[in-house]
């Protein structure tokens, strides 16, 4: 079950991506309301494996590919558009890939991106790394940003709005991609150890 979320919120991402090809302001909108779906999801499929005693090794890494695929398909396609500057999709997606393949490193050695069998050996690491609440913080500052690009460039929503939904977007792009950075730094010093 936890992986058919995985998968179907991987999907959805693209079903978004065709969305936004139609420029209404109601197939915006329900692009946000789908965009918030496919993040609660995200959380949901980890919940839904647990509490099944699902969880295993593949489940966890569908999971992160299925993270990498629905991030890297919003910043590319932001950028596509010129809603965002190319170096954030290249920068997160760069970002991902390394941290990915060194993840995959440890995975040989038995050990997990997160939990008990976790990678991460260092407070520090396992706080900004491996924590839920870290975890949770990237999970919502995605939503916000992927959510909050989408409404700035709806027809007929920048106009009553202004300058502050603009404002508000770039902020939260930024310190998403900000918030992306720190999180992947613990998986390259700690990766040393691995190499």
């Amino acid at each position: 079950m936890a992986n058919l979320i995985t998968l179907a919120r991987t999907l959805l991402a693209f079903l978004v991506v065709a969305m936004l090809h139609v420029r209404t302001t109601q197939v915006y909108l329900a692009a946000v309301g789908l965009t918030l779906a496919l993040i609660w999801m995200d959380a949901l499929d980890g919940y839904v494996a647990r509490v099944r005693r699902e969880a295993s090794t593949f489940g966890a890494v569908a999971d992160i590919l299925g993270d990498r695929i629905v991030e890297m398909t919003y910043w590319i396609l932001f950028a596509v558009f010129g809603w965002v500057p190319v170096w954030v999709a290249i920068l997160v997606s760069a970002r991902g890939i390394v941290v990915d393949g060194l993840r995959a490193i440890a995975l040989q050695r038995g050990l997990t991106a997160f939990g008990a069998t976790s990678m991460m050996a260092s407070p520090l690491g396992r706080l900004l790394v491996s924590s839920r609440a870290s975890r949770a913080a990237y999970g919502i500052g995605k939503a916000l940003a992927f959510c909050l690009v989408i409404l700035l460039f709806t027809p007929g929503v920048l106009a009553p709005v202004g300058g502050a939904l603009h404002t508000a977007t770039y902020a939260v792009v930024y310190g998403t991609v900000f918030l992306c950075l720190i999180r992947g730094a613990p998986v390259l010093i700690e990766a040393r150890r691995l190499l």
